[in-house]
């Protein structure tokens, strides 16, 4: 009654919001570092679990500087009496005085409270196997996504995981060559018997690989065999991910210059066409700042010219003089225009991409291969005929499917790759989904049209032929993901236009028919195979018999031109904007509202927001790495904590802060802009409205109710759960990771970068694979609950001194003293 009354005092927000997820983000952080360390003592070497765990430790106490808990996590007996001392200071604060005076009563509650409730919930809430299991029930809407699965598989370090999966798959093949079957399940059967085979052998592979030490590292192993894929200048300028590393190429070759220069007058002609047109408006409306504008403008272009063109410049742009000149004379006698630039701007261009100083020398780069990686453009190589006589290969897919891989194309001739036949064989009018069995969904019954596609494809060895059901929109999305990612496609491939029909309208049906037809035709001539021989991935994707798995929507498109702060600028805010919801509206129209006064403002502050970055936090006198994860945030800056520390734990997951500075820190500062600009205070209000939701008295019954039900089904002790066996554990533990990767948005991946994604995502699920790691983590929030429940009392002191006997904390000490004496000794 007494712990109920004092939570009932207590405002959880501020501990749910921000002190819980600051917890979590800095345990994050501290697991980075460790990580980090253990890769730089040797690279060769994989460190052990238990070097990890040291290394964790010895980082918690460089970060917190007053605690380490590596004896509490460790060592069983120091952690039973950190309980028991933890209980006792409990029980002091909500016994009465009389109860707590009695010792036997007061010894036989601490142990019950210590080895029968803390101890046991702590051993659960740490084990790997529990989290991994919970992480899958929290995600199990989610389907499993096979591209992900057999990404998990290839990049997996781990050979008791691939052991676990091969041995079921191979319990699953006997299984299946068991089955007495005859008519069309036995083409159902073959495919599945050829998909299993296919993941057993790369396990293998990857077995095979990881116990005879060789090089495991994608990005490395394509550097050196693989066969990389040809981007253009042009894509990578407009592509934030990409923009990063030919930045940083750009800074290394001297050459940074030139692509400031033509980045500056792109945001320049965008933020000029904007002003232009508000002027315009205003001026229809009778409101006269043309002066203004102009004026404005003016100094724009005079920056950029003094910034990189006149002979102060430092380091200067190399173009011809009289283009110099030209600029000159027109900026001295003429109003400024947005494309006043654009000579001189095509030269830069030219430079960079016939010079071999640059774009031509980034592409034999190491930093072209990682660009390529975070692009998910990256073709693992395939090793055959090794020197064991055991062909290894680390690509591909199952020899039943159409999904080929890149590299098996590629070590496909063009005469092979083109005996694949595909044409429209039928036209329906659907209110159902011949895929539903699959579990894909139809739209609420509307009616539709299908078109059946009898595919043909023919190998050196069989002939398959079968039919897939595509509808006019998947047409639509994979025309636009093959010309994003082609960008000479799109003056080649025309797809006829989106127009409703009546289901009635046969003509109209037989017409789009025949254009889809040819459409089909001319991307399957073995030409265009030639040209881009990266597209089959994409059609054999587009052509195989299952359903049709979508890429980004329109939406997701114009937000992909959204976060790109460099060719677009503001034009996009109103773009985005008509993609957004109804129920957005209202904030959208304050939004349009205040446009023409941003559109100023970006007029005035283009010098500073292209020549000089601003810092995203305020400098301290420590290294931000070594300290928590909320010590970056500003307080004197009047913004929504939650949300903001939402943000910092993002930049930790993904390690944001070892990117590109200057993309990383605008790609994040229009996010911001953007939730503010379309939300307000919305999101913050609504993880305040779930964490009070969360504490009401109705969940909290709730969970109590639950709890009984789990420990004492209807009234009766439950059964202790079976152990489970390793190779169940490993199989948790894929499946997991599946899970995490499959839900990751390719809105995510196309901002920050798909190995970054990657990455970040399996860093996260690592850091809850060892025990004591977790156990410190729950010791956090139990830290951080305590104080919160009793404000007036000086847990984090005795919190100190409970762990002061850390081994950890007295080397830091001695190391402290060791280095502070010489500065002593000089006083």
């Amino acid at each position: 009654m007494n712990l109920s009354s004092k939570s009932k005092e207590i405002d959880w927000q501020p501990y749910f919001t921000t002190r819980i997820v600051d917890d979590f983000g800095t345990h994050l952080r501290v697991f980075r570092k460790a990580q980090q360390k253990i890769t730089e003592k040797d690279d060769q070497v994989k460190g052990s679990a238990e070097d990890l765990v040291d290394t964790f430790f010895e980082v918690e106490v460089e970060m917190e500087k007053h605690v380490c808990r590596d004896l509490v996590c460790t060592s069983p007996k120091d952690e039973e009496g950190f309980l028991r001392d933890l209980c006792e200071v409990l029980l002091y604060l909500l016994l009465p005085p009389g109860d707590f005076q009695n010792k036997i009563m007061r010894y036989f509650v601490r142990e019950i409270l210590a080895r029968g409730v803390l101890l046991p919930l702590i051993n659960q809430l740490s084990d790997p196997d529990y989290i991994n299991q919970y992480v899958i029930w929290m995600i199990r809407d989610s389907n499993c996504n096979y591209e992900a699965f057999m990404n998990i598989i290839k990049l997996s370090d781990n050979i008791g995981e691939l052991e676990a999966v091969r041995d079921k798959a191979a319990e699953e093949l006997q299984y299946l060559r068991s089955l007495d079957t005859a008519g069309d399940d036995i083409n159902t059967i073959k495919n599945q018997i050829n998909s299993l085979l296919f993941v057993k052998k790369v396990c293998d592979s990857r077995i095979q690989r990881l116990q005879s030490g060789k090089e495991i590292n994608t990005v490395k192993l394509a550097a050196n065999f693989g066969k990389l894929c040809t981007v253009p200048l042009d894509s990578i300028l407009v592509d934030n991910v990409a923009l990063q590393f030919f930045m940083d190429y750009m800074q290394q070759t001297g050459g940074q210059a030139h692509l400031f220069f033509w980045m500056t007058v792109e945001g320049y002609r965008v933020t000029a066409q904007q002003q232009l047109e508000v002027l315009l408006s205003r001026q229809k409306d009778g409101k006269h700042q043309t002066n203004q504008t102009k004026g404005l403008l003016r100094a724009a272009a005079v920056g950029i010219y003094e910034q990189y063109l006149s002979e102060k410049a430092s380091p200067r742009v190399t173009v011809d003089d009289y283009l110099v000149a030209k600029l000159a004379d027109t900026l001295n006698h003429e109003d400024p225009t947005p494309e006043i630039f654009d000579d001189i701007q095509r030269k830069v261009y030219e430079l960079m991409l016939r010079d071999e100083r640059f774009y031509p020398s980034f592409r034999q780069n190491a930093l072209y291969v990682r660009m390529l990686a975070e692009l998910d453009m990256l073709k693992d190589p395939s090793f055959r005929g090794s020197d064991d006589g055991d062909g290894e290969s680390f690509n591909g897919s199952p020899t039943g499917s159409i999904n080929l891989s890149l590299d098996d194309l590629s070590n496909v001739s063009s005469d092979d790759l083109v005996q694949l036949h595909a044409y429209i064989s039928d036209t329906v009018c659907a209110d159902y989904d011949p895929y539903a069995v699959a579990g894909v969904c139809n739209d609420h019954g509307k009616t539709y049209a299908l078109y059946a596609i009898t595919v043909h494809r023919r190998n050196l060895n069989s002939e398959e032929m079968w039919k897939t059901y595509r509808r006019y929109s998947d047409f639509h999305d994979f025309h636009m993901r093959i010309t994003e990612q082609f960008e000479n496609l799109s003056s080649i491939l025309k797809l006829p236009g989106k127009k409703t029909f009546n289901n009635m309208d046969r003509d109209f049906l037989e017409k789009r028919k025949k254009d889809l037809n040819a459409y089909l035709q001319l991307l399957l001539t073995p030409e265009m195979m030639k040209a881009s021989p990266a597209l089959a991935h994409y059609v054999y994707d587009f052509l195989e018999n299952k359903a049709y798995s979508k890429g980004k929507g329109d939406f997701a498109r114009k937000m992909d031109t959204f976060v790109n702060p460099l060719r677009n600028s503001m034009r996009n805010v109103s773009n985005a904007v008509k993609s957004l919801p109804d129920s957005l509206a209202e904030g959208m129209t304050k939004m349009s509202d205040n446009m023409g006064k941003m559109s100023e403002r970006l007029g005035q502050d283009i010098k500073q927001s292209f020549f000089k970055v601003p810092p995203l936090i305020p400098k301290t006198d420590s290294d931000p790495e070594h300290c928590r994860v909320s010590a970056q945030l500003d307080d004197t800056v009047d913004d929504n904590i939650p949300l903001r520390v939402m943000l910092l734990l993002m930049d930790e997951v993904f390690d944001l802060k070892e990117r590109n500075q200057w993309l990383r820190r605008n790609i994040k500062n229009l996010l911001q802009q953007l939730i503010r600009a379309t939300y307000g205070d919305t999101i913050n209000r609504k993880i305040v409205d779930h964490v009070d939701w969360m504490t009401s008295p109705e969940q909290v019954a709730d969970l109590v109710k639950r709890f009984r039900e789990a420990f004492w089904p209807n009234g009766i002790l439950a059964e202790t759960v079976p152990c489970r066996d390793k190779a169940i554990r490993m199989r948790t533990r894929v499946a997991g990771k599946t899970k995490l990767l499959s839900i990751m948005p390719d809105e995510l991946k196309h901002i920050i970068g798909a190995e970054t994604t990657r990455k970040g995502i399996l860093r996260v699920f690592e850091m809850f694979q060892h025990n004591q790691l977790n156990r410190r983590m729950v010791y956090v929030f139990l830290e951080g609950f305590l104080e919160t429940l009793f404000p007036q009392y000086k847990f984090r002191e005795l919190f100190n001194k409970l762990h002061s006997r850390s081994k950890q904390m007295q080397k830091y000490k001695q190391k402290l003293q060791t280095t502070q004496a010489p500065s002593l000794q000089k006083r």
